[in-house]
Order: C-alpha cells, then structure tokens, then sequence
C-alpha cells in the first residue's frame, strides 16, 4: 500500500505515473508536459520498473511503420509478397516524442487506438508557449495531466512504488463505485465547462486505481479528489469564483455523503472540496495560458507557421504520387518497387526476357514534400510630427506587445521608421526581442509623413523576404497626412500619388497588409490606400496600446 497522497507537483507526477500503470487502458493515457531533464527522466524511468514495456515513436513515423505493410526486401528476395508487422500489431503502450509537432493525422491515428484501450499512449509535449500543444483528438483521449517544468530539481523526489502498483492490478476489478460518484464528476465537469463525457469517465478510472493503490475496496472522497486534480482540471474552461455555490446533490446524495458506511466519502459535500482540488491544482495563471493555447490551436494548425508549398526538393516528406521523373521531379525508389511488388510473379511469367524485377511506367512514383516557410512580420511606423503629438507614444507600445507576441511564436519581425524625409530600416528581419525593442525604444519623432517612402521600403523587404523563402506581413501604423513625396519635397498632392502608385505596386505583390489608421479622426483616404494595397483597413482613434495590439492581431492572417 503506497504513502498517503501530498499535493505537490512531484507527487502529483507520480500519483499519475502510478495510476496509469495500474489501468492504462481506462485512464487512456497521460500527457506529459515537461522538457528535457532529470525530472521527466525520473518519470520515464518508472516505465521500466513498472513493467511498462512502452515503444517510442517519433511525430514523423510513417503509416507503413504505424499499421504495416509491404516488406520490400523480403519481397524481393522471395519473389512473393511479404507483409511486415507494424508498430500498432502488438498492443502495449506508446510513448510519442515531441507530441506538440505531432500532426493532425496521426492525432487521429493515436486518438482510434486510445478508444479501443489496445495502445495507452504517453505524450512527451516540450512545447515552450501556450499554443505549443498537441492536437486535441489526441489530448482528449489522454486522461491524466502532468506538468513538470516548474518542478526544481529539490523537489525531485522517489519513484513509484512497484510492489503497490502490481497488487492494484490484481485488486482492480474489485474496486466498487456508486452513482453518486459518477454524478459528482458529472456535475463538476459540467461546472469547469468540460463539454467531453470522457473526462468523467476517465475520471472515474483514475478515482478507481487509486483506491486499488491504497487497498480500498471502494471510491472514497480521496481518490475522487486525485482523479479530479490529474483529469479534470487542466481540462477546465471555465473556473467559478470561491463564492459561487457548486451543484448541490439531492436530500440522499447528502445522507450517503454523510454516511461513510454506505459511500466511501468523509462528511464533506464532495462538490465544494472537488472544486477546491482544481483550484489548488492549477496555478492562477495556468487557467488563461490554457485557454489561450486551445483558441490559438483552433485559429491555426501549428505556432509561427508561414504558407505551405508542396515541392519535390526539401521539406516535410509527403506520401509519393505516379508521375515520370524529370528535372524537377526525383523517383522514389522505395515507392516505386513496392508499387511494382505486387505484380512481378504475372509478369515474370507474360515476360520475354529473364529479369529479376519488371518495372512499368504506371509502376514509378515520385517525391513530394511538403515545406513550411518562416513568418516575417514587418512594422512599418509613422514617426512624423503629427503622429508624434497625438499616437506616437500609443503606436510604439503596441508595436512593443506585438513584437513580444510574434518573438513568442518564433517569427522574423522587421522594424521600420518613416519620418522627415524618407525611410529607415530600423531592424532587419530578426528574432530578438531584445534588439527589437532597443531599437523600438529609440525610435525618435517629428518632422513630416513620407508615407510613400515608408511603404516602398516595406515592400523591398517583403520581396526579398519572399525570395528568400518566408511569408511577410506588413503592418502600417500612421495617422495618413502624407505630405513629403519621394523626391522629397513637400508636397501633399504628389506625396498622396505616390503613396497610392507605391500601393498599388504592393498589392501586386500579393503580400497581406493591414493599415491601422491611429488619427483622431477615421481617414478616407488610409482606407482608400488600405483597397489599393489590397490588404486590410482598421481606425483606431483612441485605442491604448493593448488595445491597439490585440485588434491588430486578431486581424492578423494566420
């Protein structure tokens, strides 16, 4: 029989390790969150002392190796098919590597074998930001939650106990639970905005093996309250205020509460101390990092990803198609013989001439890849007088916030300052927040609005961006009184022709654009020029910097 539980986050971590050992097949599995270090490592080591004989696989493993499929040696050196067995043959336990770049297909993969219960898979999520996550047909299948990075090494404490976790084994399918149970999960569930019936069930499985681990013939409040912290918090959506009453029983849920004899729980309503597990589980600020990583996934498939290109050079592999190899296209020699394979005992027989392998035409196939390209996000600030006397101080704060934001999704930011009479590079593309906002700091003000001289520079940088192989973005922030053409001279009317021929030469580029217009007073003719540069148009007179930043990247293409 193990210790008495503690509500630190190395037990919890253990807690964890030792429950899922007891049933994985009900717990589905556990999401480790936790980077490289003797932590993690102290917990996977559990795996071998545990009898967990669990297999690796990394995020790009192939369908042929997840499922099986043709052995080409052996079919080759046999002259008949040969199927290999895949990693799936087998049931046991996964471990997934690097589960926050794990695809979405094979998410979907991971996600049917965790339903049957046949493959429990452990995700080894580094992900360093909120949005950094794996994909949730995968995490909502994983019932336990760890996290580990805030654990100092002090902390580090001793593993699982075996010799507990082996006779929970034995002493599992005895374990007994009542309705009254299963209704509190429910109902905090419900209260934490958890709209998956898998958390409660999962979340009576884990309350179920770690009454196995105490020797408990039944569910007490204890093992409801562990299963609470390790399944249903990090799933919360919502968290009521300590004030606001939790779902109360009825007249006999109370009494069977009460009553130890008949429901293994202490005289507490099991609501309120339920609710005060998730609370003490989560940190105060892990609440909102979650939900930001989940909306953040939801917007776009991975972190700080520019445009997908398929090619046939470099890049992510993708599965191979028929085609004829050229200078552009390459064979894939593999996907070529196996296609082939099939066929060679017809035509060995149909053939003339003796050869070991028959290749046809509609037998070759040829390489695919799938290449992801950096983001470069280039700012492009008015720094003239009259900007400087209205938003200038407003305009340099939001652009601060968003640079923080774009360096946490691992973007190239570009700076750009346009006042007097021209342009300036402040900072070239880059991912040093530090740099960037040295530079942002000294951004100086005053002077007339070259506009036109801004937006030709941008556009330079973009389309050396874009030869260089990244996706740009501009964001130009200016109050629009361009008055300074780019000859240099002061000039309204020629300054606001230029602005718009350089516009229009921008949109013919086809990179995203927004303008946000930070005068007093909505400008016709930002909008105008927002149309020409075929991007987007946002007014924001009296925004502050937060707000200013958080319109700007809610419009912000993914």
């Amino acid at each position: 029989m193990v210790d008495a539980p503690t509500t630190t986050d190395w037990d919890r971590a253990v807690r964890a390790m030792e429950i899922f050992a007891v049933d994985p097949a009900g717990v589905g599995g556990l999401w480790l969150r936790a980077r490289s270090g003797p932590a993690r490592d102290q917990i996977l080591a559990a795996l071998d002392m545990l009898n967990l004989a669990a297999r690796k696989l990394h995020p790009s493993i192939a369908e042929e190796q997840l499922f099986g499929g043709l052995d080409l040696s052996a079919t080759l050196d046999a002259g008949r098919l040969v199927q290999s067995a895949g990693l799936l043959a087998a049931p046991g336990p996964l471990i997934l590597t690097l589960a926050e770049r794990c695809p979405a297909r094979l998410a979907a993969h991971l996600g049917q074998v965790c339903d049957t219960g046949t493959h429990p898979v452990i995700a080894l999520d580094e992900g360093a930001e909120p949005d950094e996550t794996p994909p949730p047909a995968l995490t909502e299948r994983l019932g336990l939650f760890v996290g580990l990075n805030s654990i100092p090494m002090c902390a580090i404490g001793d593993l699982a106990k075996s010799d507990a976790v082996f006779a929970a084994r034995d002493r599992l399918n005895g374990i007994e639970h009542s309705d009254a149970d299963v209704r509190h999960l429910v109902e905090l569930a419900t209260v934490l905005g958890i709209g998956s019936l898998r958390a409660p069930i999962m979340g009576l499985a884990a309350a179920r093996a770690n009454a196995a681990l105490f020797g408990r013939n039944r569910v007490t409040l204890d093992d409801l309250t562990t299963a609470t912290e390790l399944v249903l918090a990090h799933r919360a959506t919502v968290l009521p205020a300590e004030d606001d009453a939790p779902p109360q029983g009825d007249e006999e849920d109370l009494q069977q509460a009460e009553n130890p004899e008949t429901n293994g729980t202490a005289n507490e309503i099991p609501a309120d101390v339920l609710l005060e597990a998730v609370r003490t589980a989560l940190p105060s600020d892990v609440l909102a990092s979650l939900a930001e990583g989940r909306a953040a996934r939801a917007r776009s498939g991975a972190a700080g990803s520019g445009s997908k290109r398929k090619g046939n050079r470099r890049g992510r592999p993708l599965p191979s198609r028929p085609g004829v190899p050229d200078g552009e296209r390459r064979i894939d020699l593999v996907a070529t013989l196996r296609a082939a394979a099939p066929w060679q005992p017809m035509r060995r027989v149909a053939a003339s001439a003796e050869h070991r392998i028959h290749i046809r035409r509609s037998d070759l196939r040829v390489r695919r890849f799938q290449e992801t390209s950096d983001r470069l996000l280039i700012f492009a600030v008015d720094a003239s007088g009259s900007q400087a006397m209205t938003r200038l101080a407003e305009a340099k704060g939001a652009v601060e916030l968003l640079l923080a934001q774009a360096y946490a999704r691992r973007d190239h930011v570009a700076l750009i300052s346009f006042r007097g009479e021209g342009a300036d590079l402040l900072l070239p593309p880059t991912r040093s927040l530090v740099q960037a906002k040295r530079r942002l700091q000294g951004l100086p003000g005053g002077g007339g609005t070259p506009l036109a001289a801004g937006l030709r520079l941008a556009s330079e940088i973009a389309a050396h961006a874009t030869r260089q192989g990244m996706t740009p973005t501009l964001a130009l922030l200016t109050d629009g009184r361009a008055n300074i053409a780019l000859d240099g001279t002061a000039n309204r009317k020629a300054a606001g022709a230029d602005a718009d021929r350089v516009a229009r030469s921008f949109g013919a580029m086809g990179t995203p654009a927004l303008i946000i217009d930070t005068a007093p007073r909505p400008q016709r003719g930002l909008s105008d020029l927002a149309v020409a540069a075929g991007g987007s148009y946002i007014a924001l007179p009296r925004a502050d910097a937060h707000r200013l930043s958080s319109a700007v990247m809610a419009a912000m293409p993914e």
